[in-house]
Order: structure tokens, then sequence, then C-alpha cells
């Protein structure tokens, strides 16, 4: 049996490259076609936990003079989390803590908590954000603004209109005058 060159090693590494590389690259460049650019594998939250999901985003990180969570496809955000990267026991825990969020509206105001006014979501969220909700996790609140951000700022939107873009390899500049920043960079 002769044995392979150089040339044939490589060209067999890189077919075995490509190939493990191709099903995320593909997944990867149709995701950017969809809106938002987040998309779940499978559906995760029935309608009523993604208008949840949507009002705690919405409230989380709301438009201002640069656009919210919402229009940067957060909600799609969590629930690509949610169906793609967390363990079934996480994600259990998750959608725990929607319910309890959603049964201490109801029971305090009436409403689900998508259905409240923006007062009464503030209401709720304080108190969960304090550990006051009976029944809700202690770090759930912390979980939902941390992932909300995260979306949010990995999303063309918060990257780009609340950021300034500059693109690596940017120009090094050591003496750069610090009043003159006015905006946080990413990168």
């Amino acid at each position: 049996m002769p044995m392979p060159d150089r040339r044939d090693l490589l060209a067999g590494a890189g077919l075995f490259f490509g190939a493990s590389l191709s099903p995320p690259l593909a997944r990867a460049l149709a995701a950017a076609d969809n809106q938002g650019g987040f998309t779940a594998s499978h559906a995760v939250f029935n309608d009523a936990q993604r208008a949840l999901v949507t009002a705690i985003s919405d409230r989380i990180l709301p438009a201002t003079d640069t656009p919210g969570a919402v229009a940067a496809g957060v909600p799609a955000f969590i629930e690509m989390m949610q169906a793609d990267w967390y363990s079934p026991g996480d994600r259990m825990d998750f959608l725990a803590g929607l319910a309890a969020l959603d049964d201490f509206a109801l029971k305090e105001d009436g409403k689900l908590f998508a259905a409240l006014a923006v007062e009464q979501q503030d209401k709720v969220l304080t108190t969960a954000m304090h550990g006051m909700m009976p029944g809700l996790a202690s770090g759930f609140f912390n979980h939902c603004r941390q992932l909300v951000m995260l979306g949010y700022y990995t999303s063309e939107i918060g990257c780009k209109q609340e950021r300034v873009y500059l693109p690596v390899p940017g120009r090094y500049d050591g003496a750069y005058p610090y009043a003159q920043v006015g905006r946080i960079f990413a990168s």
C-alpha cells in the first residue's frame, strides 16, 4: 500500500474539516436571512409564553432614541437559546420561572403579565428583581436580564445602532482623548 503524500493528507483534512463545518455554516447563513437573525431549531414557547417573553424583553430594554430589545429580535434569541443551548432541566426551570411570573401578575393584578399596563409590568418585575415573588427562583430576573442584554448586544441593532461598530482590525490610537469617546465601542 503506497504511503499518502503531504498533498493527499492536506486534501483529506480539508474535506474532513470542511464537512464538519458545513452544517453549522449553512444554519448560520440561513439564520441571517430571518429578521433579527435568530431562529430556534424547534418551538419551545407557546403563544402565551412568547408574548410573556416579548413583554419582559420590552420592559428590560425598551425602545428609546435607539430601537429596543423587541426590534432587535431578542424574544426570538431567547427562544433559540432555550431550544438549542439549554439543557432540558435548565429549560424547565426557565419555563417554571415564566409561569411563576405570570401567576403572580394574575394574582396581584387580575391579568397575565403581557396584558398589564407598563406601570404594572414594572411593578411585577421590580418585585421579581428584589426576590420578593413567591414561587420564583431568586436568580430568575437576573437570568432574564442577562439573556435580554446578550441577545440585544449580539444583534445588529445593538452592535451598530446602540454602540459604535468598528470592525477589527481598526486603527489603534493609544493617545485617544477619553473625553471624545462619547459612546461605547463594540467590535
